[in-house]
């Protein structure tokens, strides 16, 4: 009895006007499904399916939400049947790339008056982190950002900061204030008891450095909590 295949699923034996690649360049990238777009990075499909099936499949396991792809890793891609590591890589190098493009404006051209002149930043650097860190934002005399530092990572639930690493880090980078924060990977908002405690920690330990900490900020992809905004700084 003879073998019998399915007929070959490749994107090159489709028509030109629905090729993915032929479609972004003749009628643009935005002409293009975000699968057709994660098809042109995954670029192979295999026996049973194209790479625009894959893609979907792919966004399919992320609810068709960019942001949770976003925070997927390596080992989480490969779980769909037909990605391999190469593949899986391919995607979260252009997800980095889309980061980091998001924050390409240099930092000492942002200049903070409120929390909302920094939210901005610190949400395209941590809200699609999988796990939560505790970062830096350093300032000099005229409120302008001169550096951003994530000072520790930690698990899903929580992460250490030391005020003694951070204050350092101030001092030999000429800083004269300081925004704490941290990203919750879970979605909430709310301050913990350790969030206060750390926060009052470097606060004073700060102050006796004549450094001052305006603000403690927590991230979420939900929106974001203003220590000086609600009143605890």
């Amino acid at each position: 009895m003879k073998n019998v295949h399915k007929p070959s699923t490749s994107i090159k034996n489709w028509s030109p006007d629905d090729r993915p690649m032929e479609k972004m360049l003749h009628k643009g990238s935005d002409a293009l499904s975000n699968a057709e777009l994660l098809s042109i990075l995954i670029r192979n499909g295999n026996r049973e399916e194209s790479a625009v099936d894959l893609s979907r499949k792919i966004l399919k396991n992320c609810n068709d939400d960019l942001v949770q792809l976003g925070k997927k890793s390596a080992h989480e891609l490969i779980k769909t049947p037909g990605i391999g590591l190469v593949k899986s890589m391919s995607i979260l190098a252009a997800l980095e790339l889309g980061r980091r493009r998001a924050v390409e404006k240099p930092i000492e051209k942002i200049t903070v008056k409120c929390s909302t002149d920094v939210v901005t930043f610190l949400m395209q650097k941590m809200k699609d982190l999988p796990h939560e860190v505790f970062a830096v934002v350093f300032l000099n005399r005229a409120n302008k950002i001169i550096h951003f530092e994530i000072i520790s990572k930690g698990g899903i639930t929580g992460t250490v900061a030391d005020p003694r690493l951070i204050l350092k880090m101030a001092l030999q980078i000429g800083a004269v204030s300081l925004i704490l924060s941290h990203n919750h990977p879970s979605g909430n908002l709310a301050p913990s008891q350790a969030d206060k405690d750390i926060t009052e920690k470097i606060a004073a330990g700060a102050q006796l450095m004549e450094i001052k900490v305006l603000d403690h900020i927590i991230i979420s992809e939900r929106g974001y909590f203003s220590f000086l905004d609600e009143g605890l700084l």
